[in-house]
């Protein structure tokens, strides 16, 4: 997927200098990723939420998403679980993978990462509910303060932004 700029898709993603070309000799600095795949198990990952309704919400959203996605879970990094792969190619010739869409049960809120940047969802977001933007984050308190239908759908208009299945 070709992106202007650098999209919401991995806005929220760490990103650490890497060797590349020399920018004193016009060449770009490449990043890597340091949010990566690994193999943890997302189960246990869930099961292991101290909070029994940020955990009841994990597993809600693990659901929606692996539906909507057709996709297994995998854990990204220490604490987010992505669905689907996603190949970004920005224009100024940045590249990383990333997940489809994903999130990561934090303790101040459930942050879902949908890529939401440009606007695209802002009538859905004006029906959710109670709930807060990041740079391509949306952090949700709790499930039962929001619409689920309507959080389904801003899921289904991110797998669509990406060119996945929905």
């Amino acid at each position: 997927m070709a992106l202007e700029g650098e999209d919401a898709y991995a806005a929220c993603a760490e990103i650490e200098p890497k060797g590349g070309a020399d920018p004193e000799e016009g060449g770009a600095v490449m990043a890597e990723l340091k949010t990566k795949p690994r193999r943890a198990s997302v189960t246990a990952f869930l099961a292991a939420i101290p909070d029994a309704r940020a955990r009841k919400d994990a597993q809600t959203v693990s659901r929606m998403m692996k539906g909507l996605t057709g996709k297994a879970p995998r854990m990204w990094g220490a604490s987010i679980v992505g669905f689907g792969d996603l190949h970004l190619r920005y224009v100024s010739g940045r590249e990383l993978d990333w997940f489809v869409i994903g999130f990561s049960p934090r303790k101040p809120a459930l942050v879902l990462y949908l890529g939401l940047g440009g606007g695209l969802s802002a009538p859905l977001l004006k029906k959710l509910g109670p709930h807060k933007l990041g740079k391509g984050c949306l952090n949700l308190r709790s499930l039962e303060e929001i619409k689920l239908p309507v959080l389904e759908d801003l899921m289904r208009a991110a797998i669509s932004k990406a060119g996945a299945k929905a």
